[in-house]
């Protein structure tokens, strides 16, 4: 069976267009991050860390737009979890010393 790609996304909106596409960027950067983090062949390290920085540079475009559109709210942190995280991984790292 083929489907017509403009039929898919006809029943679509906008936000939800978008939200997928940032769902799907943030599983392709999520691989791409694993494959640069344990290639061992240097060259194609390199080309999975770029390909990585690519992904996230349209992943944050797609972030942008949606906030842009009021789609995708991102509250201010309260400084007293601030503060706690802070001090959770200056402990952690103590820890690791």
């Amino acid at each position: 069976m083929i489907h017509d790609e403009n039929a898919l996304t006809q029943n679509l909106n906008d936000q939800e267009i978008l939200d997928d596409m940032l769902s799907s960027q943030k599983q392709i950067s999520g691989a791409y991050n694993t494959f640069g983090s344990e290639c061992v062949h240097e060259e194609l390290k390199c080309d999975f860390l770029n390909i990585l920085r690519d992904e996230h540079n349209m992943q944050s475009g797609v972030f942008t737009q949606m906030q842009q559109h009021g789609w995708y709210q991102t509250p201010a942190a309260q400084q007293a979890k601030i503060d706690a995280a802070k001090t959770k991984f200056q402990n952690l790292s103590a820890q690791l010393c």
